[in-house]
């Protein structure tokens, strides 16, 4: 409470002279306040989980050398990335619902150098999914990773259906992912000289979405420079 004083020196006061008034305020009531307002918000408030980009670590599987050239033959799968620029301007192309056009090209297997095989480089974009099916390159690798997308979609059933716990569910889909006894591919991320950051990221959310846990990222070759050269001559740029 704020209290008014006024002074009073005992003697006489000079005709005309001001009179001295003290004014004394008392914060005790405003602290009060301010610790009781604090206390309500901290225990109203909700926090807010920090959105970032979450990434299905590569795993430290041991292979055998042996089986090494096996492995990359039946489950590799190399996507280059690549983004479209407009010749004018420089920028990179935007398509008509306003994202970036990437382009994904991509071979399965080992590199073909001598072109025996017709289309063996594809290409494709980050589509996502239309109607509740996988289009572009996640339908790929979707297709690629079947047998842990199977299982992982049960287990995401479950998870709705309360079965198991948010916990329980993200322990069993990380060791799903990982496990050895279910065909998986072997992704090599090649981002290009053109690729945005913008592209590579959507190259690594794609892993995160269709549980793949074996994958690099890597710097073309000269032998990715060749396939694209070869795919640029067979499909002309209309």
């Amino acid at each position: 409470m704020a209290q008014i004083e006024q002074s009073d020196n005992g003697g006489k006061k000079k005709k005309g002279a001001q009179k001295k008034i003290a004014i004394h305020v008392d914060f005790t009531p405003m602290v009060d306040m301010n610790m009781l307002l604090i206390t309500f918000f901290m225990l109203c408030t909700t926090m807010i989980k920090s959105q970032t980009l979450q990434l299905i670590l590569p795993t430290n599987e041991e292979v055998k050398k042996e089986n090494q050239n096996q492995a990359k033959k039946s489950e590799a799968v190399t996507l280059i990335l690549d983004t479209e620029y407009n010749v004018q301007s420089g920028t990179p192309v935007v398509d008509e619902n306003g994202k970036t056009a990437h382009i994904v090209y991509y071979y399965t297997g080992i590199a073909d150098t001598t072109f025996s095989t017709p289309d063996f480089l594809k290409k494709e974009t980050f589509i996502g999914n239309q109607n509740g099916q996988p289009q572009g390159i996640r339908a790929i690798l979707v297709k690629r990773n079947e047998a842990v997308m199977k299982e992982y979609l049960k287990l995401k059933e479950m998870w709705k259906n309360e079965e198991i716990s948010k916990e329980q569910f993200d322990s069993l889909a990380k060791l799903n992912a990982a496990d050895s006894l279910k065909t998986r591919p072997v992704v090599v991320i090649k981002p290009g000289p053109n690729t945005t950051y913008e592209g590579l990221v959507n190259a690594l959310d794609e892993m995160q979405i269709n549980q793949i846990s074996r994958y690099s990222i890597e710097t073309p070759t000269h032998t990715d420079t060749i396939l694209l050269n070869e795919y640029n001559r067979r499909n002309p740029a209309k």
